[in-house]
């Protein structure tokens, strides 16, 4: 019997719908865009080479992918796409240990109506990231890299483009209104499928708004907007000049198509802040070197830089033998004051004071330090409206504050008496300014301390154990740097450490105190200062403050800041010194020395050849009343400091203060703690036994 053909090829409904499925999936995958992922599964970047061989930086190229939930911004469009990572030497079984090489890329863009000034971006790092370089930015707080970035995050500035300017007056060109930067770095901690993200990111810039940013697995991206209530200054073409701790202008004086003439000023702004011997060190971005200076000096003048170098090549008729620095980080510092009036590197306002500024609050006149410098450059910059201020700036001092200096940043040019002396003003060519704050010295790294007495008791408490560092002692000295620093008798504290082993052995064994094996280490600290609460009666009482120079530098025009959370209101007089009530400087008791007593010599010989080395020394007595607070519990711990600063420098402070009970000492912290819980239990055990 012979079947029909049409009945015979009949092919069921389902079949025929799986294979249409089947050949529109082919034409999907054979016709979509090829998308790269990289070994972790995140998707790649578009447009952006993944390896971790260069992270790209600079000016973007062409046009950045803007996600569609932001097309609208108005404002700064900020990203940060995480592009992958590599494991690191030595590799380790523990993940939270194990090092891995990152690289991410922040991208802004410029999607508003008005140009951004000096861009800044806050990074959350949050995963013990070491940030190894940021192409096309620098770090605010000034840290060289390799910068440990991985706790409190950090902020990034533009350098080169620090402005970004709007698509309507540059026709969406996005080389001029977007900035891409290229992160490298090492990071702990994320194991791998796991990204590892910053908590956020946001700018910094004065009068916006970030909102918390929207986060995917490789990339997060934010909005920034303008406050509304923020009232921009719209008359100035750059930024205002801000005031912080200690503020650096960088003036161009005179500009030329290779050189140009600048000047530095350091100027003091913070009452109790202070350089003794400043050394100023920056770094170089595009070649410069530096052909002549006046008012200041650098410390290496090695020719053989600039003649093997690019300057040499450039520049091949220039004798080098007399430029005055070819480092790309010189080290600068301010000339004797003998240079003064020296026709060829003196004869500046407010130079030549050997590093000295002081603070306002002792002398204006000498709150401020000034100098010159000329300065060459190279290919491509060979244009007189080609200026670029050096970057990464670093201030020190012998003994003074810790400052952290953020980039440079265009303000409005300065304006300058005109030379001539006549009634008019001369403004600079370009300005830019440098702002410093003080930054508090970390646990064991300050360079001066604090120790105790009373009256009441015959111990001293010294300075802490380490509380300068301990890291310059020799490697065969055996002592404990856990160790706390054990009680001595009052004459101990005239002599250096080393000779004070015995007597505090001694002591404590009449005090019936422990001794430590082995002993605690010295505290190492140049300057140390005892504050000595002398007597205590209803209406007022009395402190003894006693600096001691240990070092083999003296301080010429010294002061002593003295801060009681209770007490310093009170403040009467100081007996031996001239004593200041700073009320608006936290009520701190500002004390230098009076005139021809203001020098803390160094320390010296003993007057018998065996005898201990003597420190330089100074002493006054201070009065205070209570009649601003009737209430002071001077042993209790309101006769005390709570902070201390020598020169600017905050000193550290000891854990326990002395008490009335003789051979004990009162640690406040533990002490408030045991009568918190202490006082609660003993209630209920009366209260249970009634």
């Amino acid at each position: 019997m012979r079947t029909s053909l049409k009945s015979s090829m009949k092919i069921p409904w389902t079949i025929s719908f799986l294979a249409i499925i089947y050949l529109c999936s082919l034409v999907v995958v054979y016709g979509a865009d090829d998308v790269e992922y990289d070994e972790f599964g995140d998707p790649k970047t578009p447009g952006v080479d993944s390896s971790l061989g260069d992270a790209g930086g600079g000016a973007g190229t062409g046009p950045p992918t803007i996600p569609k939930a932001v097309q609208n911004c108005d404002g700064i469009y900020i990203s940060y796409n995480f592009m992958g990572r590599e494991k690191e030497y030595p590799h380790v079984t523990n993940a939270t240990a194990q090092s891995w090489a990152f690289k991410a890329q922040l991208q802004l863009v410029n999607m508003g109506s008005t140009e951004l000034k000096s861009w800044k971006v806050f990074v959350g790092f949050q995963h013990r990231e070491l940030l190894v370089s940021a192409d096309g930015g620098v770090l605010v707080g000034g840290d060289e890299f390799p910068a440990d970035v991985g706790v409190n995050g950090t902020t990034i500035a533009g350098y080169p483009q620090a402005d970004l300017k709007t698509a309507i007056e540059t026709a969406g060109d996005f080389t001029q209104m977007s900035v891409q930067i290229g992160l490298k770095g090492t990071m702990f901690g994320i194991r791998p499928p796991g990204t590892p993200m910053p908590k956020t990111i946001k700018l910094e810039n004065d009068g916006f708004k970030c909102p918390a940013p929207t986060k995917q697995k490789s990339n997060m991206f934010v909005c920034c907007r303008k406050d509304k209530k923020y009232k921009a200054n719209t008359k100035i073409k750059y930024s205002k000049k801000k005031f912080g701790d200690l503020n650096i202008m960088y003036d161009i004086l005179q500009a030329f198509g290779n050189n140009y003439q600048a000047q530095v000023t350091m100027e003091n702004d913070h009452p109790l802040g202070r350089l003794d011997h400043w050394n100023l060190t920056w770094e170089w971005m595009r070649g410069e070197f530096i052909y002549s200076m006046r008012g200041a000096f650098t410390h290496l003048k090695d020719a053989a830089q600039c003649i093997y170098g690019p300057q040499g090549q450039y520049y091949q008729d220039m004798d080098f033998s007399n430029v005055a620095s070819c480092d790309k980080k010189p080290v600068i510092s301010d000339l004797p004051a003998e240079k003064k009036d020296d026709e060829k590197v003196g004869k500046l306002p407010y130079c030549c004071r050997n590093g000295t500024v002081l603070p306002k609050t002792m002398n204006e006149s000498e709150s401020r330090s000034i100098f010159q410098l000329q300065v060459f450059k190279l290919p491509p910059d060979l244009n007189r409206t080609a200026l670029y201020p050096p970057q990464n700036w670093k201030l020190t001092g012998v003994l003074n504050p810790d400052y952290k200096c953020g980039p440079p940043m265009r303000v409005e040019a300065s304006e300058f008496p005109d030379p001539s002396g006549l009634q008019a003003r001369v403004v600079a060519v370009a300005s830019w300014q440098v702002v410093c704050n003080i930054t508090k010295p970390k646990e064991k790294q300050n360079r001066c301390c604090v120790s105790y007495s009373a009256y009441y008791n015959d111990s001293i408490v010294p300075c802490n154990t380490c509380a300068c560092g301990c890291d310059t002692l020799p490697e065969n000295r055996q002592c404990s740097t856990k160790a706390p620093a054990m009680l001595l008798p009052p004459e101990a504290l005239l002599v250096p450490f080393d000779n004070r082993t015995a007597k505090a052995k001694a002591w404590a064994r009449i005090k019936h105190l422990p001794v430590w094996d082995p002993m605690p280490c010295p505290d190492n600290c140049g300057v140390s200062i005892n504050w000595h609460v002398d007597a205590d009666y209803k209406n007022g009482w009395n402190a003894r403050v006693t600096l001691f120079n240990w070092g083999d530098t003296a301080f010429e025009d010294w002061f002593v800041g003295v801060q009681l959370a209770k007490a310093s209101k009170g403040y009467e007089k100081a007996y031996s010194f001239n004593g200041t009530l700073l009320q608006d400087v936290n009520d701190t008791i500002f004390l230098q020395g009076l005139k021809g007593l203001n020098y803390l010599i160094a320390e010296t010989n003993g007057s018998k050849p065996n005898s201990p080395r003597v420190p330089g020394k100074q002493q006054s007595v201070i009065s205070f009343t209570k009649k601003m607070s009737w209430n002071l519990n001077i042993p209790r711990g309101d006769g005390f400091p709570t902070k201390v600063l020598f020169n600017g420098e905050e000193c550290a402070l000891p854990r326990m203060i002395p008490t009335k009970s003789a051979g004990h000492r009162l640690f406040t912290g533990v002490n408030r703690f045991v009568t918190l819980i202490f006082t609660p239990v003993v209630a209920v055990f009366l209260i249970a036994n009634l």
